[in-house]
């Protein structure tokens, strides 16, 4: 997909740059594979805001997409591709030889009229989904599962994929794109090629009331704050804070690691931040 500008004709124009989505299904999803979706504005179950700068925004319709592929040895054919607002990467809808239809993530690429399988050993082609143990070491992968049956849970976003780098035991080698190097178990499920709408990080939404479209509201800094609303606020004048960055709890931030995970650090081999520590 290109991206698409616009002239200035008024103040919201000015600067505009979105995804031409020109090409994908113009129409509704289908009635089936959605859901509806109430807005949480970031509260948990108890109605205390846990996320903040959540609210508002345009209501949508919650799309079911097969993160799994566990329909074996049918192959579908692509019957199109369709914009999803719970998600920056595109779906495709597949209609298999049996007749049932599924959402699965687009990857770039695949275009309508497509063939696609899930297999044990599969041609390398974007959108066909195998275990590991039937994948050659260099396959590009997306949706990639961590425990075998759960589902795809990294590289899911636009434009993310990974890499399959090498085997060790009953172990694959997967690089992802924060430079982790990470081991997971080579049953787990992988779809090959980038997740679609590679283009999504560079889009300028123009105006803060596409933002608030999207549900996110306005982020107040910490330093025009009160003293008693954040550890950054007040003083006399402009400050810039005058300690280091912390969140409204007083946590540290801004490259502060929170991982407390010890249970899965066997499985990373080399860490996202291993390339920052000969600064």
């Amino acid at each position: 997909m290109a991206l698409k500008s616009y002239k200035p004709t008024t103040p919201g124009q000015r600067g505009l740059v979105l995804i031409d989505r020109s090409e994908l299904w113009k129409g509704r999803p289908i009635k089936s594979l959605t859901e509806g979706l109430s807005k949480k504005g970031g509260r948990n179950n108890a109605g205390r805001i846990t996320m903040r700068r959540k609210g508002g925004g345009a209501k949508r319709l919650y799309r079911i997409v097969d993160f799994k592929r566990t329909k074996f040895d049918i192959s579908a054919s692509v019957e199109r591709i369709e914009y999803d607002p719970n998600r920056t990467g595109f779906i495709a809808l597949l209609k298999y030889d049996d007749g049932t239809q599924a959402y699965i993530l687009a990857p770039q690429r695949l275009s309508v009229g497509d063939k696609v399988i899930a297999s044990e050993k599969a041609d390398i082609k974007p959108g066909n989904a195998m275990p590991f143990t039937g994948m050659p070491i260099g396959t590009i992968i997306h949706n990639i599962e961590l425990k075998a049956g759960k589902g795809g849970q990294l590289a899911r976003s636009a434009g993310a994929y990974a890499q399959y780098v090498g085997r060790d035991g009953g172990y694959a080698q997967v690089k992802l794109s924060s430079g982790e190097l990470r081991l997971i178990r080579q049953e787990c499920m992988a779809s090959i090629g980038a997740v679609s709408n590679s283009d999504h990080s560079n889009q300028n939404l123009g105006k803060a009331g596409r933002n608030r479209h999207k549900g996110k509201r306005p982020s107040v800094r910490g330093v025009v704050m009160n003293p008693i609303d954040h550890p950054h606020g007040g003083g006399e004048g402009r400050t810039s804070g005058g300690r280091h960055p912390v969140t409204p709890w007083g946590r540290p931030t801004k490259g502060a690691r929170t991982r407390s995970n010890s249970s899965t650090d066997k499985y990373i081999l080399r860490s996202r931040h291993s390339r920052k520590k000969g600064r």
